[in-house]
């Protein structure tokens, strides 16, 4: 990607944040020491920016480069090659816990890779909400002692988890049965029934002994935007 597409892309960043409301061209000028009319000339293509400025402008908005980069060709680029993948299985990558929140999984999150039946993959019902279409769709994570714990029985701590991160809408998968998620809470990755009331979300673990969790809906976002994705398939391994 070449570096006029990366001004580009912080461009549409920037605007996009602006007209949430969480960002005014002013209030970036301040932050960053430009005058107002820099700001403007580079939000609307007058002007580019140097490298320093491009570098004051990411870290006033809490930005990385990888957050300008296309998803589709990096994840292109950092996917681990698996000579032993044949017609009837695929490698699925394991990651640690919250790094399955990253829309682009870089080499250096991933821990190790499972392999799964292609046909039982392909089976498998999406229910996107929300830009997602370039996120890598199926992650492996493993459950730690209090998650695993908390959705006892259906869960184990230790237990290798399937997670088909097209599915962040909360309609059920199968009538009658509540799915498990895996849910972005605070910078971590929590696995609990999910619901919404009012502007809260509901995480609810199985285990009644575990508590259940209330977490605030923040800035307008929907629960779809906390769901890292459904858990498809859950592995025991002795």
């Amino acid at each position: 990607m070449k570096f006029k597409a990366l001004q580009d892309n912080l461009r549409k960043t920037l605007w996009a944040r602006i007209a949430k409301g969480e960002l005014t061209g002013l209030r970036l000028a301040e932050q960053t020491g430009f005058k107002q009319a820099h700001i403007s000339n580079f939000l609307n293509r007058k002007r580019g920016l140097s490298l320093e400025g491009m570098d004051k402008i990411l870290s006033v908005a809490r930005l990385s480069v990888l957050d300008l980069l296309d998803p589709l060709e990096v994840n292109r680029r950092a996917c681990i090659s698996s000579p032993d993948d044949d017609d009837q299985l695929t490698s699925v990558r394991l990651v640690g816990g919250i790094n399955a929140a990253r829309a682009v999984i870089m080499n250096m999150h991933v821990l190790s890779v499972y392999k799964f039946q292609k046909s039982f993959l392909h089976k498998l019902r999406a229910e996107l909400e929300g830009d997602r279409e370039h996120w890598e769709r199926f992650l492996v994570i493993k459950a730690d002692g209090r998650e695993g714990m908390s959705m006892f029985p259906r869960l184990l701590p230790g237990a290798s988890v399937l997670l088909d991160r097209h599915y962040n809408s909360l309609q059920p998968y199968r009538r009658n049965e509540f799915n498990i998620y895996a849910v972005n809470k605070n910078g971590a990755c929590t696995l609990k029934y999910v619901e919404v009331a009012g502007s809260n979300l509901i995480l609810r673990p199985h285990n009644h002994v575990y508590p259940v969790e209330v977490m605030p809906l923040q800035n307008g976002k929907t629960a779809s935007e906390y769901i890292i994705g459904r858990v498809c398939h859950v592995g025991i391994e002795a």
